[in-house]
């Protein structure tokens, strides 16, 4: 974990906002009691992907949960656009597509139909707060926030945003929702608004872009560009013999007066390059290398 990352100790917890991308700490010694999501958000529970706060169909809020390691549910937000990707909790067979023991796929389902109703009634549908589990050197239990996150996505059609998808465990088949967000561009959750959406006042102390998208519909996701990111040249040089020799042969091919330079050696090397690249990576297709004069 990046040590510039804001880090909030356990014992600071019941007081702390949300702040997306920092980290939140469990209790040192590991235990069960000392997981830091039901300190930081009360009523939100210490197990499961999906943790709910209400009664009945009303949620109050919602917190998902995700390791981002389950390669079989993969969920997943694009750090670029604020999409995020969220699967339900039938994860076993035997079980109807809304049997579940948290009621995690009802949740999906209400969140879904509310939003693409004839009257739509965001209203009803809680606000979602998504973490990650983030261990650090003092807690192995510490989560990171990612964001407040709504259902759908700008543009994407409702037959898509929710959908049932199958999956096949020791030959047996089940379902289970793929469900789409988007992650709104709040920066920070205050504390006050987690203490108004317990009262049951879901718009006081509210953040905007989550009130314009509850009262107008309208989708203001947090988005992102990557910065660059200049490797040193330690990180750039050979980690062992063999990588050095492998480098100092093609060097040698490509530099000086070897054959390949003198029938434009630079060129002939982003052919290499490209060729290297595809090997690298299956699903690159490389149709074209631009000319020398080019670049």
């Amino acid at each position: 974990m990046s040590a510039s990352l804001k880090t909030v100790p356990f014992e600071d917890l019941p007081n702390a906002d949300l702040v997306v991308d920092a980290v939140y700490e469990g209790s040192y010694d590991g235990q069960l009691g000392g997981e830091p999501l039901s300190k930081l958000v009360p009523g939100a529970g210490n197990r499961g992907g999906f943790r709910m706060n209400g009664r009945g169909d009303d949620k109050r809020y919602a917190v998902l949960f995700t390791t981002g390691e389950d390669k079989d549910w993969p969920d997943q937000i694009d750090l670029n656009t604020g999409q995020f990707v969220y699967f339900g909790d039938n994860k076993t067979p035997g079980h109807e597509l809304h049997d579940t023991k948290k009621g995690g796929n009802k949740l999906l389902r209400n969140a879904f139909e509310w939003l693409h109703a004839a009257e739509p009634q965001r209203a009803r549908i809680p606000p979602f707060f998504v973490f990650q589990s983030a261990p650090t050197a003092k807690s192995s239990r510490a989560i990171q926030f990612k964001g407040l996150a709504v259902p759908g996505y700008p543009g994407m059609a409702a037959t898509d945003d929710l959908v049932a998808v199958w999956k096949t465990t020791d030959g047996q088949r089940f379902q289970n929702y793929k469900a789409t967000f988007t992650i709104l561009d709040v920066p920070l959750v205050p504390r006050a608004w987690l203490d108004s959406l317990r009262a049951g006042n879901p718009l006081e102390n509210a953040p905007a872009p989550w009130r314009t998208w509850v009262e107008k519909g309208r989708y203001t996701a947090l988005t992102s560009e990557p910065t660059t990111v200049i490797r040193t040249e330690a990180a750039q040089s050979p980690e062992s013999p063999l990588q050095n020799a492998i480098l100092t042969t093609i060097w040698q091919h490509f530099g000086g007066d070897s054959k390949a330079t003198k029938r434009d050696g630079a060129f002939v090397f982003e052919q290499f390059a490209a060729h290297v690249f595809q090997l690298h990576d299956k699903r690159v297709i490389v149709d074209e290398v631009t000319r020398g004069v080019i670049d």
